[in-house]
This record gives structure tokens, C-alpha cells and sequence, in this order.
């Protein structure tokens, strides 16, 4: 059975997403139409990707009962309004992280989907990689001991990046890039909020985070510290620190190696998908996981994945929204 999709926006992620999805049987997932606020550009987009509909406004994707589920690949301030609005049509959503841009929103989103009994989902894509399904066996069966300290950093220089720097855009480093840091952060202390958090970062002159740290500490003498940065490139790793051993996962948001000491290296290969397809971003033909999900949850008739449920996504809403207040960014 074909899982319908529409498509909310026709920027660069969505363009990912699409190709992205042609590595699954055609027989399994179709895209029936795409939506953006420039007409032309929506056209421009579905030619592209040998899409059939094309709509100049949201609401006319949200309208086409032939659709099932919506992605939705818009700037984070659009998030909120873009998913109530395809929620309250009757459309399963996967929205792209951050779900909102405050947890009040996230928290509302939830209840209405619940309300709704709609499937929803943060596209954090990390979380669906086989790679994680490595480390959820190692954080579940304590293979590397108990688990005292754990370090992830995302950085890149992305000065000149709109949704980066703009506040109208819903941007700073922390929405953008830290929210990798910290759901692995989440993943490795079982999704535990920490008992205390300290920030701190500097702000560009719209009042957004261009490079922050924070700490989390957590009962056990167990912490989280973690770096986001959109001045500098920056080591691009995470590490979780056990008793036993150490594990060490390069490129930790699509993750497709983890190293450890006395312990055999794991790597994955990516899903194929055409030659001539290009992409925008690092390891991008990994949104196939995450698509896969979304469809298997739906038949199955939940309306969470097991891999980024609800509480996932309201965990590091609590976090987002301590950090941001700390570091002075209101939105």
C-alpha cells in the first residue's frame, strides 16, 4: 500500500527529501503534490521531481483529501501553524525539527494530533538511522557501563545562511544545530531531564545565537555538555562516556560509523538512490529512514514512532526553551 505524501515548501530540505525517497519501492510511498507561498515556485519544484499538483498556498495542500500525510520542510516559525493547519484537515504529519518554536506550541501540537488520533512526528532524522539502533542496544544492555558523561558539538561556518541568522527566520545555532547535540544527549540518559542546566553563547544584532555551550547535569554525577556553532566548523562529533568503555560516533546527526576501543567498528551504508540525484546536504539519502518510518507507524496505526515518540519531542522542548532563556533569545 502507497503512502500518499504532500510536500509544505520547496526549499532546499524538501528538495532532499523527495530525492531521498526514491531509494523506497515506488509501490510503497508517492507524492501526489507540493505546496509553497511563491506558485512558481512550487511548479518549478514539482516538474522538478515529476510531481503532479502544485499549489500556491498551504491551504489547498491541506484541502486535498487524496493526500494522507504531510511533510512539512518550512523555516521553524511556520512549524506551529503549518501542522495545526494539515492536523485539523485530517493529515498525519512529519514536521521537520524543531516541532515548534516554544514548548507551549510543541505542547499544544501533541494534545491536538492525540485529540486528532493522527500520526505526528519531529523529524529529527538522527534518530532513525541503523546506527542508532546500535547505540540504543548499547545505552539499553549497559554494554559499555554506566554512562557518566556524554559530549556532542555541531558546528559550521554559516555566517551568511538566512536561517541561521534571522530572527524572523526562527534562527540561532541552538534550533538549527544544537537540537542534534542534546537529542543525543537524551537518547544516551533515557530521555531523563537533567536536575540543572548553564548556559551561555553570544548573540548576533537580531538577538539570535550564533555559538553557544550548555551543561546539563543529571543525578549521579552523570553530564551532558554540548556546542553549537554557526562561526567556525567544529569537530562534528559525539562521545558517550561509560565506566567500561567510550563510544565515539562521527557526524552523529546521520550518523553511519561509531568507533570504540575494544569494540568492532560499526558502519552502514547509505540507501541507494540514482546516480544523477544531488543533494544538499551531508548524508541526506538517510531522510529515507525516517520516511520509512512515518509509513510503517501509520499502518500499524500509531500515532508516534517508537524512535521519536511525543515525550521525545517534549523533552527537548523543555531543554530548547531553558536554554533559550538563559542565553537571552526570545522569539
Amino acid at each position: 500500500m502507497a503512502i500518499r505524501w504532500g510536500i509544505a515548501s520547496a526549499g532546499k530540505i524538501s528538495h532532499d527529501f523527495v530525492t531521498a525517497m526514491t531509494s523506497l519501492p515506488i509501490d510503497e510511498h508517492i507524492v501526489i503534490a507540493v505546496a509553497a507561498r511563491d506558485l512558481s515556485r512550487a511548479e518549478e519544484f514539482a516538474q522538478a521531481h515529476n510531481i503532479l499538483k502544485a499549489y500556491g498556498d498551504y491551504e489547498q495542500l491541506a484541502k486535498d483529501k487524496s493526500i494522507d500525510i504531510v511533510y512539512i520542510g518550512a523555516i521553524h516559525t511556520q512549524h506551529y501553524n503549518l501542522a495545526m493547519m494539515m492536523l485539523s484537515e485530517g493529515k498525519h504529519v512529519l514536521c521537520e525539527k524543531p516541532m515548534t518554536m516554544s514548548l507551549a506550541d510543541t505542547t499544544k501540537l501533541i494534545s491536538y494530533a492525540k485529540s486528532k488520533n493522527l500520526f505526528l512526528m519531529e523529524g529529527v532524522w538522527s534518530r532513525f538511522f541503523p546506527i542508532y539502533d546500535t547505540l540504543r542496544n548499547i545505552v539499553e544492555t549497559n554494554e559499555i557501563g554506566d554512562i557518566h558523561h556524554v559530549f556532542a558539538n555541531f558546528g559550521v561556518d554559516l555566517q551568511d545562511v538566512d536561517r541561521l541568522i534571522k530572527k524572523e527566520l526562527g534562527g540561532g545555532t541552538l534550533l538549527d544545530l544544537g537540537v542534534y547535540c542534546l537529542q543525543f544527549a537524551t537518547l544516551c540518559f533515557g530521555n531523563e531531564m537533567p536536575e540543572s542546566i548553564t548556559a551561555s553563547g553570544f548573540l548576533n544584532e537580531e538577538g539570535v545565537d550564533i555559538c553557544m555551550s550548555a551543561c546539563l547535569n543529571y543525578k549521579g554525577n552523570r553530564s551532558a555538555t554540548i556546542t553549537s556553532s554557526s562561526l567556525v566548523k567544529l569537530p562534528n562529533r559525539a562521545i558517550m562516556c561509560g565506566t567500561k568503555n567510550l563510544i565515539e560516533v562521527p557526524s552523529f546527526w546521520c550518523a553511519t560509523t561509531l568507533n570504540a576501543e575494544h569494540f568492532n567498528t560499526v558502519m552502514e551504508q547509505l540507501p541507494k538512490v540514482s546516480l544523477r540525484a544531488k543533494f544538499n546536504f551531508i548524508n541526506s539519502a538517510g531522510l529515507a529512514y525516517e520516511i520509512a518510518e512515518a509509513r510503517n507507524c501509520i499502518l500499524k496505526g500509531l500515532i508516534e514512532s517508537p524512535k521519536m515518540t511525543h515525550e521525545d519531542s517534549l523533552t527537548l522542548a523543555k531543554l530548547e526553551n531553558e536554554i533559550l532563556k538563559q542565553l537571552g533569545v526570545q522569539y
